[in-house]
């Protein structure tokens, strides 16, 4: 018997539909009966995760407990969440519940190889050093992007988050990775949601993990898995 996943969704929206797709994809189904059960709770109203950690806006703690608790209410088994710089309250949500979140930065550092890794992340999961910890127990270094760079990628996830379409940013993204990869990086971690939305272009000079994927494939694993 799978179990059912709870999606904490609407930070933002379009990362939480991207969420659901890649779930499904990943899913081995030859039927509609074969797919997994899902719940989404799309809550746009959550407050900025960033704008709250730098100091700048409320904490979105109560109403991601409150998100989590509907989701728990109406029958979740588990809960993954598709914002990386909200995993900075992870420590604060779990306990408020009796059903696990599945971690997507441990889950992601531990699919990584490479020994120095670039963050694509917003300000806030680098000034709450959302993945410091788990990749430092791995032996892995953080590279943080240039100021001019970062920026950059904080213009495109709030582009994307106000409406504008995600290819727009291609040129941009792969330009960063290319321009880290010159400067030391081995490999890089997609590691914003709405980043992930944006069409990588091919060949890449380095490996990159995307920590949405990595979240959907651990999603899937562990809703199937019926022990």
């Amino acid at each position: 018997m799978s179990k059912t996943i709870g999606i904490l969704g609407g930070m933002g929206p379009l990362a939480t539909v991207e969420l659901f797709r890649r779930i499904i994809a990943l899913t081995p189904a030859n039927r509609d009966q074969d797919h997994l059960h899902i719940l989404i709770d799309n809550n746009p109203r959550i407050p900025d995760r960033t704008a709250a950690i730098i100091g700048n806006g409320e904490s979105p703690v109560p109403m991601l407990i409150d998100t989590a608790r509907n989701l728990q209410r109406a029958g979740a088994d588990l809960i993954v969440m598709p914002c990386n710089t909200a995993h900075f309250y992870l420590p604060q949500l779990q306990p408020a519940l009796k059903i696990p979140i599945i971690d997507m930065v441990g889950e992601t550092v531990r699919t990584i190889r490479e020994e120095v890794v670039v963050l694509l992340a917003t300000d806030g999961t680098w000034t709450a050093r959302v993945y410091d910890h788990a990749c430092a127990a791995h032996g892995i270094t953080l590279l943080q992007p240039k100021a001019f760079d970062q920026q950059r990628l904080m213009r495109a996830i709030y582009g994307i988050k106000s409406g504008t379409a995600p290819a727009v940013f291609q040129t941009d993204l792969a330009g960063i990775i290319a321009t880290t990869s010159a400067n030391g990086a081995q490999a890089a971690i997609i590691g914003c949601t709405e980043l992930s939305l944006i069409p990588l272009s091919s060949p890449l000079p380095i490996p990159v993990y995307d920590a949405l994927t990595v979240l959907a494939r651990a999603a899937v694993a562990q809703a199937r898995d019926s022990s």
